[in-house]
């Protein structure tokens, strides 16, 4: 039996497949609004994936083998995203892990699960190379210039010999795009005028009722005792730029894989 539909319900039928291609041209814009993240998709593909390839060696909370912990970022070798695609592939057979031939887009998802911290309402973002990283970090990123890596650099800005130890990559790519946002209390700028109408800048250490310690623009520790100060402000905003409009998205996966490759002399 066929159906006829009259102009309205061909223009009703319309709205709705446009309404639908809304929808997914929508879907997809928010994947690409932000570069250097994986989208919603590929977490919950990789979810999907894991349940049944993985869990049964690693556990639910990617736990289980020793030394590694994979919603922790916990590896034995992988650093970057290419790392960790290439083990699911090939596999380690010293391990006894076998590799699984999986689809790009597949191995994306597995990846992107793992990156996101097994949290499929939340973000995963991409992690690069650390080789090039680190030169971004020195050269391109300018961050060598005020931060410290294992007894290396100035001291005019937060030392980041154990970042990765500490931050995972979503709070990594945060302080890099949105340094204020990311910026820790202690570590805000200070700015202090002593009586005398001397004034001093610097980033904060230590600060009780009666003192502040903290570090001055020329690197030196400085103890100041509040009763003694005629003006004493703490800044709102961070003194580091944003990398949004320096680095590209790729450039910006390099320098978090090299950040959460710093995790402490050892």
């Amino acid at each position: 039996m066929r159906v006829l539909l009259g102009l309205p319900h061909l223009l009703v039928f319309a709205l709705v497949l446009l309404a639908s291609d809304g929808e997914r041209l929508a879907a997809q814009a928010t994947a690409q609004d932000h570069p250097g993240q994986y989208s919603a998709m590929d977490i919950e593909t990789g979810s999907r994936l894991y349940a049944g390839q993985c869990v049964l060696c690693h556990g639910p909370n990617g736990d289980v083998v020793a030394g590694v912990d994979l919603r922790r970022g916990q590896f034995r070798r992988a650093v970057s995203d290419e790392d960790l695609a290439r083990v699911i592939a090939t596999g380690l057979p010293e391990a006894g892990m076998p590799g699984f031939k999986l689809q790009p887009s597949e191995l994306d998802g597995l990846v992107a699960f793992i990156r996101a911290g097994f949290d499929v309402s939340g973000t995963a973002v991409k992690v690069g190379h650390v080789g090039r990283g680190q030169e971004i970090f020195e050269g391109k990123g300018g961050c060598a210039a005020c931060h410290r890596v294992n007894g290396k650099g100035p001291r005019v800005a937060p030392d980041l010999s154990d970042i990765g130890a500490i931050r995972t990559p979503s709070a990594l790519q945060r302080s890099l795009l949105d340094p204020t946002s990311a910026m820790l209390p202690i570590n805000r700028p200070v700015r202090a005028v002593t009586r005398d109408g001397r004034t001093i800048r610097g980033r904060r250490l230590n600060e009780d009722t009666y003192s502040v310690q903290l570090i001055d623009e020329q690197e030196r520790l400085v103890s100041l005792v509040k009763a003694e100060l005629r003006e004493y402000e703490l800044a709102k905003t961070s003194p580091m730029r944003s990398m949004a409009g320096i680095l590209t998205a790729d450039e910006q996966a390099d320098l978090v894989a090299y950040l959460l490759s710093l995790k402490g002399l050892r």
